[in-house]
Parts: C-alpha cells; structure tokens; sequence
C-alpha cells in the first residue's frame, strides 16, 4: 500500500484511523527538508498534532518533554542533556556494555536450548544500560519495561494514562532521593540543575520518564527484529560472523530497513509551506514515513533488497532536525556490541520454532516481537 501511495509522489494526502486527512511524506529529501523547517511543531498539547492511534491521545502521551516541545523549551531542555549523550560519552559506556552483553549470553548458555532472546538478550540490555545511567534500581526493571511498554503500546488511552501515572510516581520517588542524597547517575546530575533554578523537580521527573521509554522501548524491539531479518538471509548473517562486514556497518542496514517505529516525524503546520507544488497549509497534520523515506529510490540502489554491506547512514530512523535523537549514539553501541558478541559466540543461532509461529505484534506506532525462541 505505501509503494502505491509514494508511486504518485513524495507528498500525498492520507487518512488516519479517526477520519483526519494529514499529508504524508514518503520522500527522503523531502522529510529531511520538512523536519528541518521551522514552521513545524512537535507540540502535542494542540489539537492540530496528529493523533497517530487511540492511545496516544492520553494526556500523558500528550505532554511528553523533550519530543513534544517547540523551541524555545525544548533548546533548553536539549543543551542540558546533549553532554550526556554525547559520542565519547557513548565511547566510555563501551567496556561496561561488552561485560553486560557477554554476561547475558553466558545466562543463556547456562539455560541451554532453546531460549528466549527477546526475555535473556534483548529486553535485558537496554534496561541494565538505563538503569546505570539513569540511578535506577535494576530489581525494579520487570515494572519499568512493563510501564514503558504501556505507554507506547497500550490498548486505549485509560491504559497508557495508568501506565504513565504509575511510572511517574516511581520516578518522583527516585528524584526525590536523588535530592536528598546524590548520587553519581544522570538523574543525580539534572537534580544539580533544579538547585540553580534551570530545571523544577517535575521537569526532571518527565525528563527522566522520556529519557527511560526512548532507551528500552526501541532497542528492546529492534535486537530481535535485527536478528530476524538475518536470520532470513543466511549469506548475510555468515558475512557478519565471518568478519567481512563489520557490526557497524550492519547495524546501518538494519536500522535503514526493520526500524520499529514507522514515523520518523509527525507534526503540525503554524504557517502554509509550499513544498514541490503543494500548499501545506497552517494547521495541517504532517507525517514521515520513515518506512518510505528510508526506501527512497532516489537515495538508495535497490532500496527493497537487505543488504549489510550497504553501510548506509541515509537514513531517518533516528530522525532528523532538532528532534533528532538524543541517545543515537548510545543505541549505535548497544546495537553493535549486540550483534557482533551474538553471532560470535552463538555462530550456530538459529529459531527453534517455525518462523510463522512466531507472535508479531504492531501496536500504536510500534513493532515488536514478543518472544523470539532461539537455539545454536
């Protein structure tokens, strides 16, 4: 169906699940030039912003720091963080990623075939990479994934506002500790932050709540799907255990072609845009299908074939603009230390399950695999 939309152009108008009418963005130069445009607002607290399924029109889901700011809050909000998540940053967290990667692969040996990758591998990574940076307790992390989870993939929005609500009060909790006593952890340093007046606790709070659900909810979701497209394409899966493409450049392809959200950006118009003979005009919705921009033919040769040596940075799975993401970096490290200890020390993995029993799930705005049972 997108193939047939993008077939008439880059810009098309499209109908949501609520009847609105939103332009749609199949076109990478495109997106790239819309999410670079000023006249585009990430303000979800407005009824132009496009509600992309039902739950997503809780005020918890409404009101998102950070993702759903205009300048000038979100410059604010975005300098105090970005040394944070900076590449050397990122680059220090190496050996500590390496040592939770190989000690989760050890857990599986020891479970022996066949076993959960999504439960012993995947899920586990990002939430014991956010808990150390964040000050999070780990022996809380079954409530957090499942809070997070229920935010971005809940059933209705009575759901999400729940989830989001149970969460908060975990994490004013947290903040609150953190005032009285700090400690070394990120949210120790943003507390540094209410003290001078640049931040109040509950900006913190949402911060913190943003900063944990981008950090599990994606990358959780994007190991078992990374290990599913190889795993269908057995000559490239033996290229990246064999050495001949590096994990650094696999993990590009994987990004460019299973990335598990389909909307690189959604936004509303404030003023009319004239963009390749179309008036976009104010108050319009707008999204980016980086599901289409990331398959633009104009970029990529082949744009349908998986290819590992592609090496592709082309892409806008992490977004693009001022809301690209804030954790690209961190993500790019856990996704490649995944990758290459697994198909390293696991060179004979493999599904132990017929693929078409394997439960797939597309909820809201996200893909995920629910179990991924897995032998070697």
């Amino acid at each position: 169906m997108y193939r047939e939309i993008s077939e008439r152009g880059p810009i098309n108008k499209v109908t949501l699940w609520d009847g609105r009418q939103v332009w749609l963005i199949t076109g990478y130069e495109e997106g790239r030039r819309l999410l670079a445009d000023d006249r585009l607002s990430s303000d979800r607290s407005y009824d132009e912003y496009p509600t992309m399924a039902p739950h997503l029109g809780a005020p918890a889901a409404r009101k998102l720091v950070l993702v759903g700011e205009d300048p000038p809050l979100h410059n604010h909000h975005r300098r105090l963080l970005n040394p944070e998540f900076s590449l050397k940053h990122a680059r220090a967290l190496r050996p500590d990623i390496e040592r939770i990667v190989n000690g989760l692969i050890d857990g599986i040996e020891e479970i022996g075939a066949p076993a959960d990758l999504v439960e012993h591998f995947a899920a586990p990574i990002p939430s014991l990479v956010m808990s150390a940076l964040l000050g999070i307790p780990y022996e809380d992390h079954a409530f957090f994934q499942a809070a997070t989870a229920g935010i971005m993939q809940g059933k209705d929005p009575a759901g999400t506002e729940a989830a989001a609500a149970e969460l908060v009060r975990y994490l004013d909790r947290l903040v609150t500790a953190q005032e009285e006593e700090r400690g070394e952890s990120l949210v120790g340093r943003l507390v540094e932050h209410v003290d001078t007046g640049e931040l109040s606790h509950d900006e913190v709070v949402q911060l913190t709540m943003v900063l944990l659900i981008a950090g599990l909810e994606t990358t959780s979701s994007m190991i078992p799907l990374g290990v599913l497209a190889l795993l269908d394409h057995p000559e490239q899966l033996a290229a990246l255990r064999a050495g001949e493409v590096p994990a650094v450049t696999a993990i590009e392809e994987l990004l460019r072609i299973t990335a598990v959200t389909d909307f690189a950006g959604v936004r509303w118009i404030t003023a009319d845009i004239e963009i390749d003979g179309h008036l976009l005009k104010a108050g319009d919705g707008l999204v980016i299908s980086s599901t289409m921009v990331n398959r633009d033919e104009r970029v990529h040769e082949d744009p349908y074939a998986f290819d590992i040596s592609r090496g592709s940075r082309q892409h806008v799975t992490f977004g693009y603009g001022i809301h690209q993401c804030l954790g690209q970096n961190l993500a790019r490290l856990q996704l490649e230390v995944a990758f290459e200890t697994l198909v390293r020390r696991l060179p004979g993995l493999r599904l132990a399950v017929p693929a078409e029993e394997l439960r797939m799930r597309r909820t809201g705005t996200m893909q995920s695999v629910e179990r991924l049972p897995v032998a070697w």
